[in-house]
């Protein structure tokens, strides 16, 4: 295996990785504490239900773009990345914003915490830095030109 498919092997790895996470949502959202909860407007628990759907349909087009689309060349994995942080600042701004609108990330009795930062800030920390790689690689090992 080449230098080129090793990276992009490396590429591929690290984007099913992130893109993973357009389903934990779902796994974990789609429950009586969220899309079921009582407490919450039903027109919220539909625009939940909907970005969950969402999440789950990107999801499965990324993993497409970074496994499935032949031939498979640099501008789909970029395609994939770009797409993905997208997805990742959503939750950033969401949780940056949270004053505007009187959110919270945590959800007590629901949300744990590590090393005392919420799960979510956790994982969407991590899977930021995998993307950061997936990225880097990209851009410099990669160039679009070279890498069809």
């Amino acid at each position: 295996m080449s230098n080129r498919e090793k990276t992009l092997r490396t590429v591929q790895i690290l984007l099913t990785i992130t893109a993973f996470e357009c389903f934990g949502p779902f796994l974990r959202d789609f429950n009586p504490s969220h899309a079921w909860n009582p407490d919450w407007d039903a027109h919220a628990r539909f625009h939940l239900v909907w970005q969950l759907a969402t999440m789950g349909l990107s999801g499965l087009a990324n993993l497409y773009l970074i496994w499935f689309c032949r031939p498979l060349n640099a501008w789909h994995l970029w395609l994939s990345a770009l797409w993905q942080a997208t997805i990742l600042t959503g939750f950033w701004a969401a949780c940056l914003l949270t004053p505007l609108y009187e959110g919270r990330v945590t959800m007590p009795n629901i949300h744990m915490y590590i090393f005392g930062i919420d799960e979510n800030v956790v994982v969407f920390t991590v899977l930021s830095s995998v993307l950061a790689a997936a990225v880097a690689l990209l851009a410099t090992r990669l160039r679009t030109g070279a890498a069809r």
